[in-house]
């Protein structure tokens, strides 16, 4: 990834948070027949320095990670959080100036690592009990895996596949706008809020707080 000095974010806890809320990762990775990307919501042990998450079992990124051996298949997971056009009427330098272009900016962290398939119900279980248990802690009435017939889970659980991946680089990237005067940056804040469409408002907030914020 290409990284200006400016933009850079490797602050393991920044990066933490941006994974945890935004989970759902491309995993890219050189398939049978050349690039291929796959959609998966992965979640991020730091202790562990591992993602975790499942696959459908007719998925072949699973057997082509079996088939890489112990040392697992080499693959990139991508975490893209809030991104949005920048506008450069948005600059109050650009009414003195002009020397402005649009721009996006967005907020993303690549996790580099080799990823091993896990063919096994009783961790599958455990791992998707967690992973619906975080995700449904913030509904009314929580759903949980105790709540569907025992054998509609089992077969649930039998058509899909975990994975992991074993990350050996983490590196982050938040293009804020640390490039350009504060007043700039307040500029483009005030536009995306007043006259941004939706989708920028999460990053018209983001860059109020600060790259650390996930």
């Amino acid at each position: 990834m290409y990284q200006p000095a400016h933009f850079v974010d490797n602050d393991p806890a920044s990066l933490a948070a941006l994974m945890d809320a935004w989970p759902l990762a491309m995993i890219l990775r050189h398939g049978a027949d050349g690039l291929a990307a796959d959609h998966v919501p992965l979640r991020w042990d730091a202790q562990q320095r591992t993602l975790r998450g499942h696959v459908a079992r007719a998925n072949p990124l699973w057997r082509e990670a079996a088939a890489a051996g112990a040392d697992g298949l080499p693959v990139l997971a991508v975490f893209r959080a809030e991104q949005a056009y920048v506008s450069p009427g948005w600059y109050p330098s650009k009414a003195a100036t002009h020397k402005a272009v649009p721009t996006w900016n967005y907020a993303v962290a690549h996790a580099h690592g080799r990823l091993s398939a896990i063919d096994d119900a009783g961790w599958l279980r455990q791992f998707l009990g967690e992973l619906t248990g975080r995700h449904e802690a913030a509904m009314p009435k929580p759903w949980s895996m105790a709540d569907a017939p025992e054998d509609f889970m089992a077969q649930m659980l039998a058509a899909v596949v975990g994975i992991e991946i074993r990350v050996e680089r983490l590196e982050g990237k938040a293009k804020l706008g640390q490039n350009r005067a504060a007043t700039d940056r307040q500029g483009v804040i005030d536009g995306m809020r007043a006259d941004g469409p939706l989708s920028a408002q999460p990053m018209a907030e983001r860059m109020a707080r600060g790259r650390g914020a996930g």
